[in-house]
């Protein structure tokens, strides 16, 4: 399983690129409500895999456990609602927000995992990861310039990406750590836990939490296909391949995002392509398989085996 991490994070980037299809049909909820329900439910249904698990968290370290308080704060909580908000600022719409957000992690993952995790930064790796910057960039501005037509639904909604982008990149750095002592499905069930707490604080702070209430029946769906699509699965998936590669190299490979949502827009919505998107694309999948190749040789950190799903 360790030869296929880096495709692991790939195909957990696949489905996020799904994830603005399922959430565009719940514009009308606070971004609060669908995170605790969808974190909620996910919670119900890795419940009975964390039970072997739960003599182990009695043994964590202060530090693993500040690392996963850390995780569901920023990358569940925080990180999640902006993104969550961030889209409906522009009806669900505009991938150059997404696009913006996969953008700026990167760089803040890649900075991190060199201060906290000490993780070698080669000048090989660092030429590559321009290229894809710049092929990203490419990928998601065909004219070359963000798309403002929107106006300040735009503008915030970017603002809101940015706040995204950090939030997850370092939820990235700090879930590489704390996948050197607790198993893939361990981590995933303390994270849906406690963002569960957060986001149920947060609703509550800001008086939405009857909105739960106000879902209809199809919205309901909507967040069952979530929890078992772009939500719980694809982060299972994802920390399962991050437990075996380093951050630095996993936010790159999470480039797949941008490109696989660029053809999102044109099966979906019949955006057609243009030439510089095409070329744009070939270069961020070269790049991306490039690193998935180069993460294959390198020798795992240990990680804590838990209960397979």
């Amino acid at each position: 399983m360790k030869k296929y991490a880096p495709y692991l994070i790939i195909f957990a980037a696949l489905l996020w690129s799904l994830d603005g299809l399922l959430r565009r049909n719940l514009y009308s909820m606070p971004a609060a409500s669908i995170v605790l329900l969808e974190h909620v439910l996910g919670l119900v249904v890795l419940a009975p895999f964390l039970i072997k698990e739960f003599k182990h968290w009695l043994t964590l370290s202060s530090r693993t456990w500040y690392s996963v308080v850390a995780i569901a704060l920023l990358g569940g909580t925080i990180g999640t609602i902006a993104y969550t908000a961030a889209l409906g600022k522009v009806n669900y719409i505009q991938f150059s927000v997404v696009v913006l957000l996969q953008q700026l992690q990167p760089i803040f993952a890649i900075t991190l995992a060199g201060i906290l995790l000490k993780e070698r930064i080669t000048k090989r790796f660092i030429g590559l990861a321009i290229v894809a910057f710049v092929a990203a960039y490419v990928v998601s501005f065909p004219e070359l310039s963000p798309n403002f037509s929107t106006g300040a639904g735009t503008v915030v909604a970017a603002l809101l990406a940015v706040c995204a982008a950090f939030a997850w990149g370092a939820s990235t750095v700090l879930g590489r750590y704390a996948l050197s002592h607790l198993s893939f499905v361990s981590l995933s069930g303390l994270r849906f836990a406690l963002t569960s707490v957060f986001a149920f604080l947060f609703l509550y702070s800001t008086g939405d939490l009857h909105t739960i209430g106000q879902l209809s029946g199809t919205q309901w769906w909507y967040v069952i296909a979530i929890v078992f699509s772009t939500g719980m699965v694809a982060l299972l998936i994802y920390y399962k391949g991050l437990s075996h590669v380093p951050a630095r190299m996993s936010t790159m490979l999470e480039l797949a995002w941008p490109v696989s949502a660029v053809f999102v827009d044109l099966i979906f919505f019949k955006n057609s392509l243009s030439m510089t998107q095409w070329i744009g694309a070939l270069v961020l999948i070269s790049v991306i398989l490039t690193i998935s190749r180069e993460a294959r040789v390198l020798a795992p950190v240990a990680v804590v085996e838990g209960p397979e799903l």
